[in-house]
């Protein structure tokens, strides 16, 4: 087991309310400490540094690596920083933690990982329900055959706007989707903003900094092998609902539910009313964890992260299988745009929006708000629903 029991030394680039979640996750777990904090804003640093007793604060992120010399590196930042600082994280050899999506395009997503190999370290990317007590249960069930034969999975999202949700919760559904059901092999999308298939106006910037989108309501069709399909939902609704965050699995005996807070099996692939019930499947909650102090999946997958470096092996949510996630959603966009199934992976690399706008002789997305409500307000305006 290679270095079973070392303690990993992680700082945290970035404190806000992601690097808070990581923060606590990895100070809590037995087999991590957080030796050191960097953040631009001083009240950031100070907030999180009380909460963990963590004195080694920084707002130089060389500094803080040259000094502490840390094995992992989280970067819990918004999206578009995520490349630069990975590649300034790398550079060191070190490992890292990045949040998800990996990066805004494939191409940024491509040097991450082939940096990260040249320098001998590991890429995970924070898609932390998929290591999480829920979806192992639900993993479990099926490679056990509770349900018989694979068939389908149909996940969908928590109401966002649909090409921002698919960028935000979208890569989570997608990560879980590949849990069940591994690689995807092709990908085909609708798309429609204010009823209507998306046209060149309609692709933007999206908010918090998540790359280009498009789509108000986004519907994917995912393909893999042994005849499994996956369906994708992310349309917006008028009120976020946390309650539509789901995922269920479809075998030739039985069906099983998936949130974040548990897992159900149904013993049967049909359901008929008042003749077959859910029933809850065992959790398999962390040794020594505290809910009190972490969120048990982002402790789950601190302990990961220890595991994979004892062994030498990928994080079960690497960098790799981030840049697959990536490759499905931008297979979305691609698809939406050019009304064609997109084969993974892809051979062109570059943003499919971005590429559909230039190949049209379209103009460059016009600017956006960054906050979600404010680019909400601005896109109902653009399409006249003020």
């Amino acid at each position: 087991m290679g270095n079973s029991g070392k303690t990993y030394r992680v700082c945290i680039l970035g404190c806000r309310g992601r690097g808070t979640a990581a923060g606590r996750a990895y100070h809590a777990h037995p087999r991590t400490e957080v030796v050191g904090l960097c953040d631009l804003k001083s009240d950031l640093l100070a907030t999180l540094g009380d909460d963990l007793g963590v004195a080694a604060r920084y707002t130089d992120l060389d500094q803080m690596i040259s000094e502490l010399r840390p094995e992992i590196v989280a970067i819990p930042t918004g999206t578009e920083f995520h490349y630069e600082l990975s590649m300034r994280v790398l550079e060191y050899g070190v490992n890292i933690d990045v949040e998800k999506p990996i990066c805004v395009d494939l191409v940024q997503a491509d040097t991450v990982i082939k940096t990260a190999a040249h320098k001998g370290v590991r890429t995970a990317v924070h898609h932390q329900g998929r290591v999480g007590a829920s979806m192992k249960a639900v993993s479990r069930a099926v490679k056990e055959g509770r349900i018989g034969r694979l068939r389908h999975v149909s996940a969908s999202g928590k109401g966002y706007y649909g090409g921002y949700g698919l960028m935000n919760i979208g890569t989570h559904l997608i990560n879980y989707i590949l849990e069940i059901a591994g690689p995807c092999n092709r990908v085909s999308a609708s798309a429609l903003t204010n009823g209507k298939p998306i046209g060149p106006e309609d692709v933007l910037p999206s908010p918090s900094g998540m790359g280009t989108i498009a789509g108000e309501h986004i519907t994917a069709y995912l393909e893999f092998e042994g005849n499994v399909t996956a369906s994708l939902s992310q349309h917006r609704f008028p009120v976020v609902d946390s309650a539509a965050y789901a995922v269920e699995v479809f075998g030739t005996e039985g069906r099983l539910f998936w949130k974040s807070d548990g897992a159900w099996i149904l013993p049967s692939p049909h359901f008929v009313p008042e003749m077959e019930q859910w029933e809850p499947l065992p959790l398999d909650i962390p040794d020594q964890f505290d809910p009190s102090k972490s969120a048990e999946a982002d402790f789950a997958f601190a302990g990961e992260f220890a595991a994979c470096l004892d062994d030498a092996r990928e994080h079960t949510c690497s960098g790799i299988e981030g840049r697959h996630v990536l490759e499905i959603m931008m297979g979305i966009f691609e698809s939406a745009a050019y009304g064609m199934p997109v084969p993974l992976p892809q051979i062109r690399r570059d943003h499919p929006l971005l590429r559909w706008l230039d190949e049209l002789n379209h103009d460059s997305p016009p600017p956006m708000p960054r906050g979600y409500v404010e680019w909400l307000a601005a896109e109902d305006e653009r399409i006249g629903r003020a």
